[in-house]
């Protein structure tokens, strides 16, 4: 089992990229940033905007890799600036979708359900500089819908891909 690392864990209670992007870049709190997120079977994140909501139950927890994120423009590259909740280093998860996967801190594995990428929008222009969008397309992140309750940390954790038979057991 691969070892990866999360390097940063976002749970943000409200809508943090409205308006337009032309309209420049929006205050970005960083109390949104936590080590430790609860995650809900089925729910979510507890404590973000898409916990229970019934329009992103199949997508309410949002994974993206660090290495795809532009290595040079005007801001920091992170969780605040992408809207993603688990910042992962180590595992290429663009190219899980429509796989079961799973996170394990070190409390038991949190499984995942990657439903579809989390395509760039032109926000990123604005909150990672021109031409984050293109150069974010095919490695924007994943929704993913949880299959189990858990913590996700942040810090080193395990990461696996659940085989079509091992998900009949759980």
């Amino acid at each position: 089992m691969p070892h990866v690392e999360i390097l940063q864990l976002l749970v943000s209670p409200v809508h943090r990229l409205a308006g337009r992007p032309g309209d420049g870049l929006p205050e970005l709190p960083p109390g949104d940033l936590v080590t430790t997120a609860e995650v809900r079977a089925g729910l979510g994140i507890v404590g973000d905007r898409y916990f229970n909501h019934p329009a992103h139950r199949n997508a309410s927890i949002t994974l993206m890799a660090a290495e795809r994120l532009p290595p040079s423009g005007p801001y920091a590259a992170d969780l605040l600036r992408t809207r993603r909740n688990v910042l992962l280093r180590g595992i290429d998860i663009d190219a899980c979708v429509g796989r079961t996967v799973f996170l394990d801190c070190g409390a038991g594995p949190v499984e995942l359900e990657v439903r579809s990428a989390a395509r760039p929008c032109a926000w990123m222009d604005t909150t990672l500089g021109p031409g984050a969008q293109r150069a974010l397309r095919g490695g924007g992140g994943v929704r993913c819908r949880p299959l189990t309750d858990g913590v996700l940390t942040v810090g080193p954790a395990l990461f696996g891909v659940r085989e079509p038979e091992d998900t009949k057991h759980t």
